[in-house]
C-alpha cells in the first residue's frame, strides 16, 4: 500500500495534526495499517519522513494528482498538453541526480536508490502512458491509497493471451459486421463501432470479470453508437432479427399490438456464461433523447434487488450480486443534465445500486461539434468530479490497456460500491452516421482518420507479431463471422418474431383488451380497521410532533374507530395497507412526499428527540414481508422519474408512485414521459403501471403552482375521437374528487391483470374540505372507481332537468356551492372521474336519466386553451352524440393569473358562467 494523501499533507506546507493517535506503518503483510504508539515517537518519525522525502513525495504526489494532463491517452494527440507546470522538478527543487529510496513510496518493487530522473522516468511510464487516472480528489483516504496502489501496479501486469486472443476475435467480429451492413444497406443509418471497436475489449474484461466475482445480472443503459455490434456479437441477438426488421417488419408477432422502433433502440435479454457462470444481462430499450434511458437502468437494478429481497433496505449489499452498466457518448455525458441529476441521486438513500461502471465511448466529436465547442472543461468526464467518481482515460487503440482499464474498474466497484467511468478515447469512422459527411465541419481530424488503419487490425497484427494469434485464426474469424451474417440474412425472409415479454416476473399478464372491465376493488371493513389504525402507530417512548400527534393522529382513529367519512390521506393509506397484505411491495417517490408537500400524507413520523424515522404501514404485521418505500427525492424531476420508470418495469407487483411537489414540474421529467412513459408499451412492449400524482388545482397560487397541465397528458394519449375507447389505450389519466375514488384508483392498478401508466390529477384543496370525504362503506367489498359519478342530490328531479353541467375535479365543489347558495334548480352536476379512457359508455347510461336536458356545458377552471375542453368536445359530441359548450376562462398564454384582484374576478366568473349560457 503506497504512503499517499497522509504523508502528502505531512510532508507539504501544511500543518500536522496530531490530534489522531493512528498512523500508517510498514507491514510485511499488508504494507500500512494502523499502529497506536506515543505521540512523542510518533512526532519524530514522521518529522524525519518529512525531513528527508518531503521535496520527492511532493513531486510523486503532482504526478498523481497532474499526470493524466500529459498523457498519450488521445490516439490523435490533437489537444495533448506539452507543458505542466506542478511537474517541472525546479518546482520541488529537485536536481535530475538527487538520488531516493522509492520502497513505500511508490508501489514498486524497488529497493535501491533512483535518482529524480529515473524515478520521473517511473513516473511517466505509470502516470503519462497511454492509460491514466484521477483519482486524487476522492474524499476517502482508503480509496485514494487503493487506487494509487492498484493502479501503480497495472503497467506491470501481465494479461491473459486467452482474453488477449478474445478481444481480438470480437474486435474483428465487430469490423466484420460493420462491413457486412455497409455493403448490404447501402443507405443504412447503423452507428456502428467504426473507430470504436476496443469497446469490445472493455465487453470481454468487464463480463469475465464480473463471472470470477459471481456477479448474476447485468443492466446495461446504452448509446446508439456500437449497439447492435453488441447485440448480434456478445449479447447473441440473431442478426436475422435485425435483418427481418430491416426489411421493413415488425419485430413483434402480429398478436402484439405495438408500433414498434428503429433498428438502433433495440435491445436484447439473455443469458450468457462466462467460465462456467451465468450472467444475465438486460440491455434496455433507449429512445433517441441521449442518455435519458441511465435513470431508467438504475431504477430497473434497484427493483431487482428488491424482488430478491437481499437484504431489503440499504444494508451494504447492493452492487453485490447486480451490475448496472452505463454506457455514454462524450458529449452527452456532458451536455444533457439528467446525467448530472442521475450521478447526484447515485449515491442518495433508496436511489444507490451499489455504484454504476460507466463507460464512455468519447469519439472527441459529439454529433458534429468538436470538444471546444461542447464542453467548457477539458474532459467529457469531468462531471465525474461532483460525485468524487475516479476517472480511467484510456488510448481506445490500445486494446490491451482497455483490458487493464476494465479490470481496475471492475475491482474498484466490487471494492467500494461506488460509480467509476472509463474514458475510451476513440474516434468515428464516419461522422455522427455512416450517411454524414463530417470533412464539413471537422476536416483536420477527417484528414487524420481518413489514413488510420482500423483499431481491430492494427490490434491483430500486433498479436500476430508477439505470436498470441495465427494469420490463420485472423482471417478465419472474419471469413466465418461474414459468412454467418449472409446465412443470417438468407433467414430473415422467414423469420417469425417470438414473444419475448410477459416472461419471468411478468407471467400471467397481458395487454389490456379493448372492453372496459369494471374490477372489484373493495375490502372488508375488518382490515380497513386494523390499517387504519396501525397506518398511525408508533413505538413506546416514541416522541411525536405534538401538531402530528392532535391533527393526524387523533383525528385519524377517531374516524376509523367511528367510521366517519375519511379525508384524502387516510383513503391513500388504507389503499397502500391492504396492498402491502395481499403481497403488493410500494415505493412512493418524489420531493417530501413523506408528509406530504401539504403536510397532509405523514407517511413517516420523525422521533423530535432522536430524528429517527418510524414507517407506521412496515409495521402492521410481525416480521413483514412486504414493505412501502418511503423515497423523499433530491430536487430532480427527470432523473428521479426515470428511476421509478424502471423500478416499475422491472416488476408488476412493485406499486410505483411518483408525486411532483406541484403539478406542472413534471416539465422537468418531458423527456421521460414522452419518451418511455406514454409510449414504452407501443414501442417495445415494455408495460408499467407507473403512477403519477400531480397536485393540480386553481387556489390564487400563480401561474407555476395551479396547473399540471392536463391538457399535454390527454394530447399524449391515443384516446379515439371517433372510435369508443376501451382500457387499450396508452396510459390512463384521472381527476378523482372524493377519497375512495382515490382508493380505488390505487388498488386497481395493482389488482387487474395488465399495467398501464396513470395520471392522477391530484387535489389540493380537496385535501382538507369537509364536503371531499367519503365513509369506509364505499371501499367495502363490491365497490369499485366510478369512471363517471352522476349528480348525487336525492331531491332533484332529474326528469325535469334542462342544464347539465359536466365539470371534472375540484371544480366541482364550487359549482356545487354556488348552486346551492342560489337555490339553482333543474341544473344536474355530473362528474366525469377519468377522462382517459374516455367513458363514453358510463356518460351515455348517465345522460339517459336526462330526458328533457336540452343544454349540455363543459365548465372547468383552467383557461380555454388548457385542461381538458379540447380533448372532451370532439368525443363528446361524436361518441355520446350531444352538442356540448365551454364554460371557464378565456384562451391564457399563462396556466393562471397572477394578480390576487383578477384572480378572485376569475374565479367568481367561472361557477357562475355555467348558468348564463
Amino acid at each position: 500500500m503506497p504512503l499517499t494523501s497522509r504523508f502528502c499533507r505531512l510532508c507539504s506546507n501544511e500543518s500536522i495534526n496530531y490530534s489522531r493517535r493512528y498512523y500508517f506503518f510498514k507491514t510485511s503483510e499488508y504494507g500500512y495499517k494502523p499502529r497506536q504508539t506515543s505521540l512523542k515517537r510518533v512526532d519524530n518519525e514522521l518529522l524525519q519522513i518529512r525531513k528527508k522525502n518531503n521535496k520527492i513525495f511532493q513531486l510523486i504526489s503532482a504526478y498523481r494528482e497532474h499526470g493524466h494532463r500529459i498523457a498519450k491517452t488521445n490516439p490523435f494527440s490533437l489537444d495533448q498538453s506539452s507543458s505542466v507546470p506542478e511537474l517541472e522538478i525546479d518546482r520541488y527543487s529537485l536536481s535530475p541526480s538527487d538520488k531516493f529510496e522509492l520502497n513505500g513510496i511508490l508501489t514498486v518493487d524497488n529497493d535501491t536508490e533512483n535518482s529524480v530522473d529515473q524515478i520521473i522516468e517511473l513516473l511517466k511510464k505509470i502516470y503519462c502512458s497511454s492509460i491514466s487516472v484521477e483519482f486524487t480528489y476522492l474524499q476517502d483516504e482508503t480509496e485514494r491509497e487503493w487506487f494509487a496502489s492498484n493502479f501503480e501496479r497495472l503497467s506491470d501486469q501481465k494479461l491473459d493471451p486467452v482474453i488477449e486472443k478474445r478481444a481480438a476475435i470480437e474486435m474483428l467480429k465487430s469490423q466484420a459486421f460493420d462491413r457486412f451492413l455497409a455493403t448490404k444497406f447501402v443507405t443504412l443509418k447503423r452507428y456502428g463501432a467504426e473507430g470504436a471497436e476496443s469497446m469490445f475489449a472493455f465487453y470481454v474484461e468487464f463480463f469475465r470479470a464480473l463471472s470470477e466475482a459471481k456477479v448474476d445480472e447485468v443492466v446495461i443503459g446504452m448509446a446508439h453508437r456500437g449497439r447492435l455490434n453488441l447485440l448480434t456479437g456478445l449479447l447473441q441477438l440473431p442478426p436475422a432479427k435485425l435483418f427481418h426488421k430491416l426489411a421493413g417488419n415488425s419485430e413483434f408477432p402480429s398478436s402484439a399490438k405495438a408500433y414498434g422502433d428503429v433498428i438502433s433502440h433495440l435491445t436484447t435479454s439473455i443469458d450468457i456464461k462466462e467460465g462456467g457462470h451465468k450472467i444475465h444481462v438486460t440491455s434496455l430499450f433507449n429512445p433517441s433523447h441521449l442518455e435519458a434511458v441511465n435513470p431508467v437502468s438504475m431504477g430497473k437494478t434497484r427493483a431487482k434487488y428488491m424482488a430478491k429481497q437481499q437484504g431489503g433496505y440499504g444494508d451494504g449489499i447492493w452492487g453485490e450480486r447486480i451490475i448496472n452498466l452505463q454506457v455514454h457518448g462524450d458529449g452527452a455525458l456532458m451536455g444533457q443534465g439528467v446525467n448530472q441529476e442521475t450521478f447526484l441521486m447515485s449515491q442518495l438513500p433508496f436511489f444507490e445500486v451499489g455504484g454504476s461502471i460507466h463507460l464512455v465511448i468519447n469519439n472527441q466529436l459529439a454529433f458534429t461539434t468538436p470538444p471546444y465547442c461542447g464542453r467548457g472543461t477539458h474532459y467529457a468526464t469531468d462531471i465525474a468530479k461532483i460525485i468524487s467518481a475516479p476517472v480511467i482515460h484510456v488510448d481506445g487503440s490500445k486494446p490491451e490497456l482497455v483490458i487493464k482499464a476494465a479490470r481496475l474498474a471492475v475491482d474498484y466497484q466490487r471494492k467500494f460500491r461506488k460509480d467509476i467511468f472509463i474514458d475510451l478515447n476513440c474516434y468515428r469512422r464516419w461522422g455522427h452516421n455512416e450517411l454524414d459527411d463530417p470533412t464539413f465541419t471537422n476536416p483536420m481530424l477527417y484528414k487524420i482518420i481518413k489514413d488510420y488503419r482500423s483499431i481491430p487490425d492494427q490490434y491483430a497484427d500486433a498479436l500476430l507479431e508477439r505470436g498470441k494469434m495465427t494469420k490463420r485464426e485472423i482471417d478465419s474469424t472474419i471469413t466465418e463471422h461474414t459468412a454467418w451474417l449472409g446465412e443470417e440474412l438468407k433467414k430473415a425472409e422467414s423469420f417469425e418474431p417470438e414473444e419475448e415479454y410477459f416472461k419471468g416476473r411478468w407471467q400471467g399478464f397481458s395487454q389490456a383488451e379493448s372492453a372496459i372491465t369494471v374490477w372489484d376493488t373493495g375490502v372488508h371493513l375488518n382490515l380497513l380497521h386494523h390499517v387504519g389504525k396501525k397506518s398511525v402507530s408508533y413505538p413506546e417512548g416514541f416522541n411525536i410532533h405534538s401538531n402530528v400527534l392532535r391533527s393526524h393522529v387523533q383525528t385519524r382513529l377517531k374516524k376509523v374507530a367511528e367510521q366517519l367519512s375519511l379525508d384524502w390521506a387516510t383513503a391513500e393509506a388504507l389503499a397502500f395497507g391492504s396492498l402491502l397484505y395481499q403481497g403488493y411491495t410500494i415505493r412512493l417517490s418524489g420531493q417530501d412526499v413523506g408528509r406530504g408537500t401539504f403536510s397532509q400524507r405523514h407517511a413517516m413520523l420523525v422521533d423530535q428527540d432522536t430524528g429517527l424515522v418510524h414507517i407506521p404501514l412496515n409495521n402492521m404485521i410481525e416480521d413483514q414481508k412486504h414493505k412501502l418505500e418511503i423515497v423523499n427525492s433530491l430536487l430532480s424531476e427527470e432523473a428521479v422519474l426515470g428511476f421509478e420508470y424502471g423500478v416499475s418495469i422491472e416488476n408488476p407487483r412493485n406499486l410505483v408512485i411518483w408525486e411532483a411537489q406541484f403539478g406542472d414540474f413534471f416539465n422537468g421529467a418531458q423527456i421521460q414521459i414522452d419518451a418511455f412513459v406514454t409510449s414504452g408499451e407501443a414501442k417495445w412492449m415494455q408495460c408499467s403501471g407507473l403512477v403519477m400524482v400531480l397536485p393540480h388545482g386553481y387556489d390564487g397560487a400563480g401561474p407555476e403552482h395551479s396547473s399540471c397541465r392536463l391538457e399535454r397528458f390527454l394530447q399524449l394519449t391515443d384516446s379515439s375521437e371517433t372510435l369508443p375507447d376501451g382500457e387499450d389505450v396508452n396510459f390512463h389519466v384521472a381527476n378523482p374528487t372524493t377519497p375512495a375514488q382515490y382508493f380505488h384508483l390505487l388498488r386497481r392498478q395493482m389488482l387487474r391483470n395488465y399495467r398501464k401508466p396513470l395520471v392522477i390529477v391530484g387535489p389540493k384543496i380537496l385535501l382538507r374540505l369537509p364536503e371531499a370525504t367519503s365513509p369506509l362503506s364505499a371501499m367495502e367489498p363490491g365497490t369499485h372507481f366510478q369512471p363517471v359519478i352522476d349528480d348525487d342530490d336525492w331531491s332533484l328531479d332529474k326528469s325535469k332537468v334542462s342544464r347539465v353541467i359536466l365539470t371534472s375535479g375540484k371544480h366541482y365543489y364550487a359549482i356545487k356551492k354556488h348552486m346551492k347558495e342560489n337555490k339553482i334548480k333543474e341544473t344536474a352536476i355530473v362528474r366525469v372521474e377519468e377522462l382517459c379512457p374516455f367513458p363514453t359508455w358510463h356518460l351515455q347510461r348517465e345522460l339517459t336519466r336526462y330526458s328533457r336536458a336540452k343544454v349540455f356545458i363543459w365548465s372547468q377552471e383552467e383557461p380555454q386553451n388548457m385542461g381538458a375542453w379540447t380533448f372532451v368536445k370532439p368525443r363528446f359530441e361524436n361518441l355520446v352524440g350531444r352538442k356540448i359548450v365551454y364554460a371557464g376562462r378565456k384562451p391564457l398564454p399563462v396556466p393562471a393569473v397572477g394578480i390576487g384582484k383578477l384572480y378572485r374576478e376569475e374565479a367568481e366568473f367561472v361557477v357562475r358562467q355555467p348558468f348564463l349560457i
